[in-house]
């Protein structure tokens, strides 16, 4: 198990609001725990908004955003609120944001949707990452101000965010695609109420 370290930098000096910066700061160790003379590389984003759902436990949370339909709001720092102009034109965004309640990273981890083994990290997107970053698929409902309202939020409310992209059909859509052990755990005809950990979780223990 590796650690993730985010320090919050503190306020905007233009704006006097909360848009530091995080720093993943765990590079000097390596895989197999040992310490290196020099460091890895180490990167710094600035939070340039906060992400607010319903949600507020990570075991009732849908896994995906494809299986909720709740609402949120995506609330951008004043400073940045001029990069939204335009994204109304958009009925779906890519949200990236930080998993603020991680501590700690496994290179393999039993994903939420296959609890029978254990698989790469880089084969799921289970939260526990060496750079805990997280990709939403969301549903733009409109762009008021420096807010975006949005369907099928699967985020924890306070979740700080590191970016949007617009969804691009003519850049994203694939017709053949290849999905690994997802396509093998057949997830459509998985029948449980949210998609929750939770749920899942009772799933697989009644099957």
């Amino acid at each position: 198990m590796h650690r993730n370290r985010a320090r919050y930098a503190g306020n905007c000096r233009n704006c006097g609001i909360r848009t530091a910066r995080l720093h993943y700061l765990d590079g000097d160790e390596t895989l197999t725990g040992h310490k290196e003379h020099e460091p890895m590389e180490t990167a710094t984003y600035r939070i340039i908004g906060t992400i607010r759902s319903p949600f507020t436990d990570g075991d009732t949370t849908p896994i995906q955003s494809i299986f909720s339909e709740a609402e949120g709001a995506i609330e951008v720092a004043p400073g940045y609120a001029d990069g939204l102009e335009g994204l109304d034109g958009f009925s779906h965004i890519y949200l990236l944001y930080h998993f603020h309640r991680v501590n700690g990273f496994s290179l393999r981890q039993r994903p939420f949707a296959d609890g029978s083994r254990e698989r790469g990290i880089f084969a799921i997107r289970h939260c526990n990452r060496p750079n805990p970053i997280g990709i939403s698929l969301v549903e733009v409902i409109a762009v008021e101000g420096n807010t975006v309202r949005v369907r099928g939020i699967d985020v924890l409310d306070g979740t700080p965010l590191l970016d949007i992209k617009p969804y691009v059909r003519q850049f994203d859509h694939r017709d053949e695609v290849r999905s690994g052990w997802v396509d093998a755990r057949r997830i459509e005809e998985v029948k449980v109420r949210s998609f929750s950990p939770k749920d899942l979780r009772e799933y697989e223990e009644s099957a």
